[in-house]
């Protein structure tokens, strides 16, 4: 949280536990502090019933109201880990969240998984649709690239290159 937001940070935190505990399929809500003179960040665990209600909550126009109003009370956005089953109780809580990989590794390997797409897929568009005015053509091949690097590009490269991108960290 911002230095000196503290307590409406504590005020915030408190309604959105209420709003959270009265919202179907809730299953409880533990809020760990942070200890003096440590972090100022809060883990949140929240139970949900099953999954549906997890994604009816999040959907909820007043929790995207609740995180906006957090985050102009936090130093940064909110780091949110979904966990279904017993998988998150048993996540050692010293695992720190990885460091974000430096700009120029990301940039490397955007551009592994960019260049053969935006190589390929102009040609394969304007063969395949030759008489499409030019400006569609662009927006239905621009819109392919980017679902392509969204969902099935990115995250295979971040897989295969997880090690270099994210070096373990020094015990």
């Amino acid at each position: 949280m911002k230095p000196g937001a503290e307590a409406d940070f504590e005020l915030a935190m408190r309604a959105l536990v209420d709003f959270a505990l009265a919202f179907p399929g809730n299953h409880g809500v533990d809020v760990l502090r942070p200890q003096p003179g440590g972090s100022r960040e809060y883990t949140v665990v929240h139970h949900f019933s099953d999954w549906r209600a997890r994604k009816a909550f999040k959907d909820a126009p007043e929790y995207r109201v609740w995180m906006v109003r957090l985050r102009e009370l936090t130093e940064q956005d909110p780091y949110i880990e979904e966990r279904d089953g017993l998988g998150g109780w048993f996540t050692p809580p010293e695992s720190p969240r990885p460091a974000p990989p430096a700009r120029i590794k990301m940039a490397l390997v955007t551009l592994i998984g960019a260049y053969p797409l935006t190589a390929a897929l102009p040609r394969l568009g304007a063969w395949l649709l030759p008489t499409w005015p030019p400006l569609l053509l662009n927006v239905l091949v621009t819109a392919m690239i980017v679902a392509g690097l969204t969902w099935v590009v990115m995250p295979v490269l971040t897989r295969v290159f997880a090690r270099w991108l994210f070096p373990p960290r020094p015990a």
